[in-house]
């Protein structure tokens, strides 16, 4: 029986395992293969696994000191599949990068400032660079803090992070058609969507053009079967198009991303409302990488997104989720954008997980 020490951390509105990359490395198994038996996928309960069942409790980062002189610390993230044997790598979880600093504070490998820290970490699923800062006054991580966001009934320790030229990642362009609006399929028929690139690769559609107000509940989409079938399908037909996949078939379960979006009212806060799907459900509250591309796709004219907003956008958005306000913001560093959040993390638990022998 192996022993892998792993930490159990809540980030943002995600939980994930957080190993480090030498603690997976099992003889004659690759590392997808410990990964799904760790988890017990493909099974939907995972239930002889430490997987929760959910797109957002399936979730590993896995990190190492950093082999560039850009970064402290290099991570990368892996959508552990439920019901598939299949580990996805082609995609960031905004939510569980805010684990990031914490865990590599916490190990030693930066050493913290009197009152905060700026931890320079570098996702290499995306060769996305992204500085997160959190408050470690006296020198000391806190293990607790104040901080709420929507989504989690608790607070935890608050944690900036700014994505910097968060634009093209994945594809190599902001919008990987070169245009801001295309047509993607739903049910048969061609309905606006715009393809973005930042953060990660999202596709948005107006909730009213595939039959949705975009202020339904989980339990009013994750139900509808057939509407999840289609759903699914346009984002698979989006992914062909956006050059992420030669067919519908071959389309990544996490990514493209997608965004149902519709006007917020005149007495909402928000600049906009969001429904975001992820692996096929409801996400809770909003995925992280997501409201980047939101938040680029609401300032750049002829989206999907940006028709359907009457505020100033140029310093950030204000999204309407299932769980509450997600907010972001935006700005101009030397000549780089950098769009950023405010999430919360806390590390639940220190582990030894036991990988049996043979399986």
């Amino acid at each position: 029986m192996f022993k892998i020490p792993a930490t159990w951390m809540r980030g943002g509105t995600s939980k994930c395992w957080v190993f480090e990359w030498d603690s997976l490395q099992v003889p004659g198994k690759s590392v997808d293969e410990v990964l799904l038996r760790l988890f017990g996928s493909p099974d939907n309960r995972q239930i002889d696994g430490v997987g929760g069942g959910t797109s957002t409790t399936s979730k590993a980062v896995i990190l190492s000191r950093s082999v560039s002189d850009d970064a402290d610390v290099d991570y990368t993230f892996a959508q552990v599949g439920i019901d598939e044997q299949r580990v996805d790598w082609g995609s960031n979880c905004g939510n569980c990068s805010a684990v990031v600093a914490p865990y590599a504070i916490e190990r030693g490998w930066v050493t913290p400032g009197p009152e905060t820290t700026a931890v320079r970490t570098l996702n290499t699923n995306t060769n996305q660079l992204i500085l997160q800062k959190v408050d470690t006054p006296g020198g000391e991580l806190g293990h607790s803090g104040s901080q709420m966001i929507p989504g989690v009934p608790f607070p935890g320790m608050p944690v900036g992070m700014g994505f910097f030229d968060p634009a093209g990642r994945t594809t190599g362009k902001l919008f990987p058609t070169g245009e801001p609006q295309d047509k993607v399929t739903f049910d048969g028929r061609q309905v606006p969507a715009t393809f973005i690139d930042a953060g990660a690769p999202v596709v948005i559609v107006e909730a009213e053009s595939v039959g949705l107000t975009g202020h339904e509940t989980a339990a009013e989409i994750d139900t509808r079967t057939e509407l999840l079938v289609h759903l699914d399908d346009m984002r698979r037909d989006a992914a062909v198009q956006m050059g992420l996949a030669a067919t519908r078939a071959d389309a990544e379960r996490a990514i493209p991303k997608l965004a149902l979006v519709a006007p917020a009212g005149d007495t909402d806060e928000a600049d906009l409302v969001v429904r975001m799907l992820s692996m096929g459900r409801l996400h809770p509250a909003l995925a992280i990488t997501g409201s980047v591309a939101l938040t680029m796709a609401a300032q750049h004219e002829g989206t999907v997104a940006a028709n359907l907003i009457r505020s100033d956008v140029s310093a950030g958005v204000t999204m309407r989720t299932p769980a509450g306000l997600v907010q972001t913001w935006a700005e101009n560093r030397e000549g780089t954008p950098v769009v950023g959040a405010l999430r919360s993390a806390r590390r639940l638990a220190d582990a030894e997980l036991l990988l049996p022998d043979t399986w």
